[in-house]
């Protein structure tokens, strides 16, 4: 399952995606964590310290890497040179899996030893001083994009992603990359601001999208949630010693978690499970051909210099099925 967290800067979306990270890990799921906010805080939110998070290896520097890999011996894509963001796989294209080596996961992924397991990690990269005013940071998401678009991943198989704040996602098509999307929400006026947007923006794209109310102390705030966004509320998450403790660098067995927060991270568990039966590979495709489309008009033509359309393979339907094939 692909499962994104959304929500507004300091919205808690990267610790409630951790907290979710460790749960899935400590059931013993596969799981692929993927960094796609340039903040970077994911690494430290799952425990390693200032070095350790410093020192993983950045997907937006290794895009060559992963292109040449993801190309394969697809004859639509002449080059890596003519791959962007957005470059769907067709027959030749090497897809990729949760459970499998690959390089590109050895350039790119690094094990994070968790309670119980290990998880992979994936980050998209900070900003370095020769980005500063000159670099969009789409420039760094655009590689994560690109593998998720050969990403084939099934049943009990987990690729959770930290996505950007706010609704800067919607810049680009990754925003329907996933099974479901958790967005997090403070009860307040600003905290329910970016699922407004969010709700607007993802409704003619199918999106399930399903709202985390963080930092709530009461029935009051709960209230306040459910009047704001209606049955997209899913659950509610209050105070936490153990996330106190583990900000603090000295987080507690993660089996100590309280009762409630536990409770929630199964809720969340579940709502993910769940959509593995609504998945729809042929919209999927679809969907990745139509931002394809889009960007090369709008950009990736002339950046390229040849018609991006001619690398669509109208008889290719990204689905578990073809990646048992290949």
């Amino acid at each position: 399952m692909k499962i994104a967290f959304v929500g507004k800067g300091g919205s808690g979306k990267t610790t409630l995606s951790s907290l979710f990270i460790r749960h899935l890990t400590a059931a013993g799921a596969p799981v692929v964590a993927i960094d796609a906010d340039i903040n970077q805080h994911l690494g430290a939110a799952l425990g390693l310290d200032e070095s350790q998070a410093a020192a993983l290896p950045a997907m937006g520097e290794r895009l060559s890497l992963i292109k040449e890999y993801l190309r394969g011996s697809n004859p639509r894509v002449t080059s890596t040179a003519t791959m962007i963001k957005t470059t769907p796989p067709g027959e030749g294209s090497r897809l990729v899996r949760v459970r499998e080596p690959n390089p590109v996961y050895d350039a790119c992924a690094r094990p994070v030893e968790l309670d119980g397991g290990a998880v992979r990690l994936m980050v998209t990269g900070s900003f370095t001083d020769a980005d500063l005013g000159v670099a969009c940071y789409h420039s760094k998401t655009g590689a994560v994009e690109l593998f998720l678009n050969h990403l084939v991943d099934g049943r009990d198989e987990y690729v959770v992603v930290d996505m950007t704040a706010g609704s800067d996602s919607f810049a680009s098509g990754m925003f329907t990359r996933f099974d479901i999307t958790f967005l997090v929400a403070e009860p307040t006026r600003k905290g329910v601001s970016v699922y407004r947007q969010y709700k607007e923006y993802a409704r003619d794209f199918g999106v399930v999208l399903k709202v985390v109310g963080n930092k709530v102390q009461g029935q009051e705030d709960v209230d306040f949630l459910r009047a704001e966004v209606g049955d997209d509320l899913l659950v509610t998450v209050g105070h936490s010693d153990w996330v106190r403790a583990m900000e603090k660098g000295q987080p507690p067995r993660f089996e100590r978690l309280e009762d409630a927060n536990s409770r929630a991270l199964r809720t969340l568990r579940v709502a993910a499970d769940a959509t593995y039966e609504l998945r729809d590979w042929e919209r999927y495709t679809r969907q990745m051909v139509h931002f394809h489309l889009k960007n090369a008009l709008s950009w990736g033509n002339e950046r390229t210099g040849v018609d991006l359309a001619a690398q669509i393979d109208p008889g290719f339907v990204l689905s578990e099925g073809v990646a048992a094939a290949v």
